[in-house]
């Protein structure tokens, strides 16, 4: 990876007629990781985002609520940016599309892509609104879907049987707006003819921009044929007018990706201190390597105009377009009338913005999967990991040291091994945050926090306090204890930012960066311990429902809905009972793995070779690629099933079965402690 990268990422702008929810966050938390970890490595990395503020859906709001559209994107604009700043996410600048730069940009595209020959015009009919008197867009017509025939379907696609179609083809449309049907009325509208740009779409397509999931996707658009795409919208419609045609103006899909340059465009005026020009900011705009993070919804626009709109106005395509899945609440989509609908500023009245982060940061992957935020494993996972394992280390050791050593740091370190150990485990963790595996990185952190507390459990300083002769000894242990600990909060710090910056003070410490924590943390004394995080008690839940103590009560909202539509169980139910006899047929054995490889034809499955100490090496084909980069598993120990018949795949023959849990989700190997040699039989 080069060094001293000059980075652009945004992510994409949210609309300006709601709230942020909770679903918005799985985007903005992904990309302000990413951001952050780039951030700490030393690359220059700025991070801009804006409200999205164009269109007939804020037009109406804002008529709705009695308000001008420019009162309505204001006042939004605040609420959107307070709760951003609340979850910690690192903008450079957050700005809205409805301002000058904007406008002259999309001006400048559109110019520009009429001179190349790029843009059309001809006549259209489209469904009217002879009441509201105005062209209504698909998702304000509502009608019987054309093929299932269920009811109040929206005019572009059923959300019953996931078909497509034209607003023409629903049976008995209806207006939203009034509820009357509507008439048909022809428009003269502007094109973008996206076939130009066919070819240099698959080479974009085939250059490696894009997850190998959404490049398959835009194949088959391609594959298809592209067509033209509308770009205008007839008045009334809050937006910029299309220069020289009267009454129209530019579809807010036009100006919303034009939007991360005008936003870049106002952050270089205030750190430059002067207005730069158009073409100043049209030649800044490609001095970056821009990344993208979006939602699997977006794709289309991202991949597909977006790119063809930057080519048609000579301006720099981005590097890469890293997608994402959606965020489900108790298994379930996020839904107003289930009650699974939750808002930031709603979270942020119960529980802490970091949870959400680490939460979140411990499902996400590369690849475009929806995660579920499944309240029991939310709590049960904050209160093992965060609580449970990384916070304890500081918390005993923090009030050991100040209680019998005045909270002065011992001079040296009684195990460097081990403290190298968790700083050699940084290359691997950095290269999951570069490639967006959190929840690799995360998994490798909760490892070494484990190792941690074994030291502390294993030297047991909490004896040696009692006694003064040993006391040198509990400052040494405490030392190093909480020079582990800082390391695993640089570690964890593009996801908890705001804690890693109170540990940071509370040690007295410079900034915690991959880097800072390899010099230890010794010879001085640190300021008194604060409390850094709490468990999760059942009345931080109450207000989504959570059952005190398990009895069954009257739920509110989201609890309600969970108790009607109940999750699947986190564990599987128990199988039924065997004999002593039956277990005895299998054969468990520890084994070492020697080698592990990816299986190119296969999306989940490492080929692992297990020695199982009887000098013949064994062949097993493992389910846990997603959990597990292949590197990282060579030299452990694991548990094999050793007496099981070998089983013939198109890859080859599997000789065996490790053994891992998890709970459909998550995977862990189980392994077996340090002294086991492989061959020990399991029993």
């Amino acid at each position: 990876m080069p060094q001293n990268r000059k980075l652009l990422v945004t992510s994409a702008l949210p609309y300006a007629n709601g709230p942020i929810h909770i679903g918005h966050l799985v985007e903005y938390i992904q990309t302000d990781v990413w951001v952050r970890y780039q951030r700490l490595r030393g690359h220059s990395c700025t991070y801009v985002c804006a409200d999205d503020t164009h269109g007939t859906p804020i037009m109406l709001k804002a008529e709705q609520e009695g308000v001008t559209p420019e009162a309505l994107i204001g006042r939004v604009g605040q609420e959107h940016a307070r709760d951003f700043a609340d979850f910690a996410i690192s903008f450079d600048y957050f700005g809205s599309t409805h301002c000058p730069e904007n406008e002259k940009l999309a001006q400048d595209v559109y110019e520009r892509s009429r001179r190349g020959g790029h843009i059309t015009t001809r006549v259209v009919e489209q469904a009217f609104d002879p009441v509201k008197n105005l062209f209504l867009p698909d998702r304000f017509i509502k009608g019987t879907c054309p093929r299932c025939h269920s009811p109040d379907q929206y005019g572009d696609s059923c959300e019953v049987c996931g078909a497509t179609y034209a607003p023409a083809d629903l049976e008995n449309p209806v207006s939203a707006l009034s509820g009357v049907t509507p008439i048909t009325k022809s428009s003269e509208h502007h094109f973008f003819r996206l076939a130009d740009f066919a070819s240099s779409l698959r080479a974009f397509t085939e250059a490696g921009s894009l997850q190998p999931e959404a490049a398959n996707k835009l194949r088959e658009w391609l594959d298809t044929g592209l067509t033209d795409w509308d770009i205008s919208r007839d008045a009334p419609y809050f937006g910029f007018s299309i220069p020289g045609a009267p009454d129209k103006f530019f579809y807010v899909w036009l100006d919303a990706p034009i939007g991360y340059i005008a936003t870049l465009w106002r952050l270089l005026n205030i750190r430059t201190g002067r207005a730069l020009s158009l073409e100043q900011a049209r030649a800044a705009w490609g001095e970056y390597e821009i990344h993208h993070f979006i939602g699997k919804d977006i794709l289309y626009f991202h991949a597909l105009f977006w790119p063809a709109m930057l080519e048609a106005a000579g301006l720099a395509r981005p590097r890469a377009i890293h997608v994402h899945g959606f965020l489900t609440v108790n298994g379930k989509k996020m839904s107003k009338s289930r009650g699974t609908f939750i808002t930031a500023r709603e979270y942020l009245e119960h529980l802490p913005a970091e949870y959400l982060r680490y939460y979140l940061a411990a499902k996400l992957g590369s690849h475009i999967e929806d995660i579920d935020l499944n309240f029991d494993d939310f709590r049960a996972r904050i209160n093992a990991d965060l609580v449970g394992k990384l916070v304890n280390i500081a918390s005993r050791c923090a009030q050991l040291l100040t209680r019998f050593a005045d909270g002065r740091l011992a001079d040296q370190l009684p195990d460097m091994p081990l403290f190298h150990e968790f700083i050699a485990a940084g290359n691997a963790i950095g290269e999951h945050y570069e490639r967006r595996e959190y929840s690799r990185a995360v998994k490798l952190i909760m490892e070494l926090a484990d190792r941690a507390n074994r030291y502390v459990d294993e030297a047991r300083p909490w004896e040696m306090g009692r006694d003064p002769q040993k006391r040198m000894a509990l400052r040494g242990i405490c030392t190093q204890a909480l020079n582990l600990f800082r390391i695993l909060m640089a570690y964890l710090q593009p996801i908890l930012p705001v804690t890693a910056a109170r540990v940071a003070t509370w040690l007295c410490a410079i900034d915690l960066t991959f880097e800072s924590v390899h010099a230890p943390l010794v010879g001085h004394t640190i300021a008194p311990y604060e409390h850094l995080m709490r468990r999760i008690e059942d009345k931080d839940l109450a207000w989504i429902g959570a059952p005190a103590n398990g009895a069954s009560q009257a739920r509110p909202k989201v609890a309600q809905a969970a108790a009607e539509e109940q999750a699947p169980a986190a564990t599987t139910p128990a199988s039924p009972t065997i004999g002593i006899a039956d277990f005895s047929r299998v054969d468990l054995r520890v084994a070492a793995v020697v080698d592990a490889q990816l299986v190119e034809e296969a999306d989940k499955l490492l080929r692992l070779t297990l020695d199982l100490g009887d000098g013949r090496p064994r062949i097993v084909f493992a389910g846990i690629r997603r959990a597990y980069d292949p590197q990282t598993l060579i030299g452990r120990h694991v548990i094999c099933v050793a007496n099981l018949a070998p089983r013939k795949m198109r890859f080859g023959v599997s000789e065996g079965m490790v053994l891992a849990a998890g709970d459909g989700q998550d995977i862990f190997l189980l392994g077996a402690d340090a002294g086991a040699r492989p061959g020990m039989q399991v029993r």
